[in-house]
């Protein structure tokens, strides 16, 4: 696993975190793309390198219409601007100058047995008038939406992802893990969870017990642990047999992932507020869809066994 050096230290200066950052999230895009083109034997990632009118740009890599992965992307980007009006209100922020970088990527499996799947790692800074820097901090995470109840999965997904945590900090994974299944929620659909969960955290500044660098190096540690995380459901749930109304189904859940992407989530609407590049923004978007009016599945069918688990989050480590 591909760690950076972690130090002691809490004082690190903007500078180098931000070159840190930068250089892990586009190693991270590099190798990431490659183990997801190996594994789908097809699909090759475009790659798309774009400019920010309001100040900075990214890459975006887009694989559609793999054996394996009907579309996947992970994006990086590297942005800067003005604080505007509106971020102020939807982003309850401060300051007059801000920069951001990241990673995020979203998955989209072909087989309806296998999980889709999002991660995203950021760091963001904020400065005043005089470009002297007041606030900075770190983001990021990753969940798992499964379209079908398969609990090794589950608790193999969950399991690496403590142990990434459990590097730095035991009491991380509750936490993230519990933020995050009160994060990835459609509260629009009496609080039915988007999927099953993973780790999310947010706002995370240095401390004395956790400096930049180690936030940096945890970002990476779970950034390369979604490897172990995810690959191996892949290789062992792609050539399972599925059926036309599995496919529905699969179609009629990746509805509510548009509904939590375009309603509530932060990344979505920051970009959106930040004049960021709509393509790149959208590219967690499922290439199809399914809204049909006030579909329910069968009473103890699978579908319904799914839709039990979003309504109460389970301890999937402790199984």
């Amino acid at each position: 696993m591909k760690l950076l050096k972690i130090t002691n230290s809490s004082v690190v200066m903007s500078t180098s975190v931000k070159e840190q950052f930068v250089t892990m999230i586009h190693e991270l895009q590099d190798h990431l793309c490659s183990v997801l083109e190996r594994e789908d034997g097809d699909g090759i990632f475009i790659t798309d390198t774009w400019e920010r009118s309001g100040g900075g740009g990214g890459i975006t890599r887009v694989m559609s219409n793999g054996t394996v992965f009907e579309k996947a992307g992970i994006n990086t980007s590297v942005v800067y601007g003005t604080v505007t009006d509106a971020m102020r209100k939807q982003l309850n922020i401060s300051g007059e100058q801000w920069f951001a970088c990241g990673i995020s990527s979203v998955i989209h499996p072909a087989n309806p047995w296998v999980p889709t799947v999002h991660f995203n790692y950021r760091y963001f800074e904020l400065y005043d008038a005089a470009g002297t820097l007041i606030d900075y901090w770190f983001g990021g995470g990753a969940d798992l939406t499964p379209y079908y109840l398969l609990e090794e999965d589950i608790i193999n997904f969950h399991t690496v992802y403590k142990q990434q945590c459990d590097l730095f900090d035991t009491s991380f994974y509750p936490s993230f893990k519990q933020s995050c299944d009160t994060y990835f929620v459609n509260k629009h659909r009496n609080h039915e969870a988007r999927g099953v969960g993973g780790i999310f955290y947010d706002y995370k500044r240095p401390t004395n017990s956790m400096s930049a660098n180690n936030w940096i190096a945890l970002a990476s540690a779970c950034g390369y642990g979604f490897v172990a995380a995810y690959m191996p459901i892949v290789q062992k749930r792609k050539q399972q047999a599925f059926t036309a109304q599995q496919k529905h189904w699969q179609e009629i859940r990746r509805g509510r992932y548009v509904e939590f992407n375009l309603v509530h989530d932060r990344g979505t609407l920051f970009g959106l507020h930040t004049n960021g590049r709509t393509e790149s923004i959208l590219m967690s978007l499922p290439p199809t869809v399914r809204f049909e009016y006030h579909d329910k599945p069968t009473a103890n069918s699978p579908e319904a066994q799914l839709l039990a688990v979003l309504q109460q989050p389970k301890n999937w480590v402790k199984l």
